[in-house]
């Protein structure tokens, strides 16, 4: 086997890295979840740069393009296409994106291991098994979200606890337990 050749991913494999992805990208939207919710509505056109996306666009396409992410990996087939209507507030969004992607993530853990393994084209960018691209979708959700939260506190909100406490939202220490004597 030379340097560049990989072995072939195992149904095995597939199985339980779609496992281990879609509980990690649960816990992922309930987090993203929490900083789209910070996102004060009446000051949603913010952005810090003129060549920035505003704080709603930039919300929008990572709940957006997160779902169709994840519509392409159950679909097996990546078209990318929008919703003709959108949410209207910060609100609308989280729950819109909630239920798409719970949607999705259930559609996702229905495949079989064939299926995971059944190689996608992406834009005639990338021609992966459907399984790796869970790790996309992680990874956009978290380079977003980084992006959107750093936009939280000159917008006049709070930014929630990512992976840890915030300034806003200090990490609580569970009180030592007392032992009765």
């Amino acid at each position: 086997m030379s340097a560049q050749q990989a072995p072939a991913p195992t149904p095995e494999f597939a199985l339980g890295y779609r496992a281990m992805m879609l509980d990690g990208l649960g816990r992922e939207l309930e987090i993203t979840k929490r900083v789209i919710a910070a996102i004060p509505d009446s000051k949603s056109g913010y952005r810090p740069d003129p060549n920035a996306r505003t704080a709603w666009e930039l919300a929008w396409h990572l709940a957006n393009t997160d779902i169709q992410f994840m519509n392409g990996i159950a679909d097996l087939n990546f078209t990318m296409q929008s919703p003709s209507t959108k949410p209207a507030t910060a609100a609308e969004l989280v729950g819109w994106y909630d239920s798409n992607f719970k949607s999705a993530a259930a559609r996702i853990a229905d495949l079989t291991a064939a299926q995971l393994l059944t190689p996608i084209d992406f834009m005639g960018v990338f021609n992966f098994p459907a399984v790796f691209y869970l790790g996309f979708v992680n990874n956009h959700c978290i380079h977003h979200r980084g992006e959107l939260a750093t936009y939280l506190r000159p917008m006049g909100s709070k930014v929630p606890a990512i992976y840890g406490g915030s300034f806003d939202e200090p990490m609580r220490m569970p009180e030592p337990a007392t032992s009765a004597a």
